[in-house]
C-alpha cells in the first residue's frame, strides 16, 4: 500500500524530515559521486533525494505512482508497471518509497530493467525489518514490507540485477528530540562502523544483468554449442548499443 502524498510532505517538511533528508543524500552521493551527463530517474517519494544531481546529470527525472496522490512537486504521475520511457534511455534509477509499498514489485522491477540503459545503474533504499523506522509509525518507512538486506538483495537478483555494493543509513531513532538531531551525523558515523544491523535502510546498488551467448564446443568436435551466460552490463554496452542506432558498427 502506498503512503499517501500528503503525509510524505509533512514529513518532509518537518525539523525530523529534513535532517532524514541530509543523512540519506550524504549515502546517494557516496554511491554515486559523479552522475555528469547521464539521465536520472527517481521513482516512488525521490524528489528531495534528487536535488544533488539536478545541476550534474544531463536530465533528472521524478516519477510518483499514481496510487501515491499528487504532491506539489516537479513529478509525473505514472503507473509504475508502464513507465512512459523508451527502452534503454535511463542511466541511473534511484527507488525510494517504493519497493517496500508496491503490490507488484517484480512487474515494476521488470519494467525498471526495460528502461534502464546497458551500462544502468539501479540504487533501492528500504526500510530493515531490524531498525526502528520500519517499526515507528511517525516514520515515512512505517508503511509497507520491510526487507532483510539479504532479501532486497534476492528480489533484485531473481529480476536480472546484481547487486554490486551495499550500504547503510538513518541509525539515529526517527525522534523529534533536538539533542538527538543535532547528533545524527555523529550517530551516523558511528552506526557505520559498530551498529550496521540496527540501520533504518538499506541502500543498494546494482547493475543490469544481461545474457551471452558463449561458444562452448559440445562431446563431438564438429559441433559448437552456445550456453547462455549472465554477466553485468557496462557502459561500454550502451556506448555500442548507440553508435549502433546511429549506423556506425562497435567497436570490437
Amino acid at each position: 500500500m502506498w503512503t499517501d502524498v500528503l503525509d510524505l510532505n509533512d514529513f518532509y517538511k518537518s525539523t525530523l524530515g529534513q535532517t532524514t533528508v541530509r543523512l540519506l543524500r550524504a549515502r546517494l552521493r557516496a554511491v554515486w559521486p559523479n552522475v555528469r551527463g547521464e539521465t536520472v530517474l527517481g521513482l516512488g517519494y525521490a524528489t528531495p533525494f534528487l536535488r544533488p544531481f539536478i545541476e550534474e546529470a544531463e536530465r533528472t527525472m521524478a516519477f510518483m505512482p499514481a496510487q501515491q496522490g499528487e504532491g506539489r512537486n516537479l513529478t509525473t504521475l505514472v503507473d509504475e508497471m508502464d513507465l512512459p520511457l523508451p527502452d534503454r534511455s535511463v542511466d541511473r534509477v534511484l527507488l525510494i518509497h517504493a519497493v517496500e509499498c508496491t503490490e507488484q514489485v517484480r512487474p515494476m522491477l521488470r519494467e525498471i530493467w526495460r528502461v534502464m540503459a546497458d551500462g544502468g545503474r539501479l540504487i533501492v533504499v528500504a526500510p530493515t525489518r531490524a531498525g526502528l523506522w520500519s517499526q515507528i509509525d511517525r516514520s515515512p518507512f512505517y508503511q509497507g514490507h520491510p526487507y532483510s538486506p539479504g532479501q532486497l538483495a534476492a528480489l533484485l537478483r531473481a529480476n536480472m540485477f546484481a547487486p554490486l555494493q551495499q550500504t547503510r543509513a538513518l541509525f539515529m531513532p526517527p525522534t523529534r528530540s533536538r539533542l538527538m538531531m543535532r547528533m545524527a551525523p555523529a550517530v551516523e558515523r558511528f552506526g557505520q562502523r559498530w551498529l550496521g544491523r540496527f540501520a533504518g535502510v538499506s541502500v543498494i546498488e546494482s547493475g543490469k544483468q544481461l545474457y551471452a551467448g558463449v561458444a562452448e564446443r559440445s562431446q563431438s568436435p564438429a559441433l559448437v554449442a552456445a550456453r547462455p551466460k549472465l554477466r553485468i552490463a557496462s557502459s561500454r554496452d550502451t556506448h555500442a548499443a548507440r553508435n549502433a542506432g546511429d549506423g556506425e558498427a562497435p567497436a570490437s
